[in-house]
């Protein structure tokens, strides 16, 4: 599975575009993965956007996460779920989960990427890596060398998130992340297709680089 772009719809950053236009503008720009993120929905409404947005990606050839519901996650169709520290065990999930079904979990230090591991996450997340306004709840950034700790520590893919731009994922890349999740440094822009194009580019350019 590829994790090089993964992008996060926020509609609140998405100068008026819905979760699926900014999915479609986001893998026009070559978007490896796209997570459905919003924490206002009912339940309903963010079934509607799931649905949406896992047609816009299964004809990209897209993986399709979404944030936090399992529940919805499944009733979508979607590749997988992303669980935060505080959302369902990934271990409850892996068990409720079907076969292939991808478990990614944020993690904040080598421990919890460790154990996320053993529980059956499919991928861990460094939440976050550097501080961000994108979520209010995140707090303060973990930092490139905690980021390389949790490489040397797990196996799994890698990927950071939080505080990730233009100007900073190449060191990201070098610190050993196998890829990037943003939300504003993509669909927080005025042309989500160049933005992404361009920070898919210069992941490619950090990973050629590593090699």
């Amino acid at each position: 599975m590829a994790y090089d772009l993964y992008v996060i719809t926020d509609e609140g950053l998405g100068r008026g575009l819905s979760h699926a236009e900014l999915a479609r503008r986001a893998v026009a720009g070559g978007a490896d993965a796209i997570q459905l993120r919003d924490k206002r929905l009912s339940g309903r409404d963010f079934l509607r956007a799931a649905s949406a947005v896992r047609e816009i990606t299964r004809d990209a050839g897209a993986l399709f996460i979404v944030n936090d519901r399992l529940d919805v996650a499944l009733a979508a169709g979607a590749d997988g779920v992303h669980l935060g520290e505080s959302d369902l065990p990934v271990g409850e999930a892996r068990r409720l989960a079907p076969p292939g079904f991808i478990i990614g979990a944020s993690v904040g230090s080598v421990a919890t990427a460790v154990r996320a591991g053993a529980e059956g996450a499919d991928y861990v997340a460094l939440s976050p890596t550097f501080s961000t306004a994108s979520k209010d709840d995140a707090g303060p950034g973990h930092g490139l060398a905690v980021l390389s700790a949790v490489r040397a520590a797990v196996s799994l893919p890698l990927v950071a998130i939080g505080g990730i731009t233009a100007g900073n994922v190449s060191d990201v890349i070098a610190a050993g992340a196998d890829g990037v999740a943003v939300m504003s440094a993509v669909v927080g822009q005025e042309d989500v297709t160049a933005a992404a194009r361009d920070l898919r580019s210069r992941i490619a350019a950090a990973k050629a680089g590593r090699r």
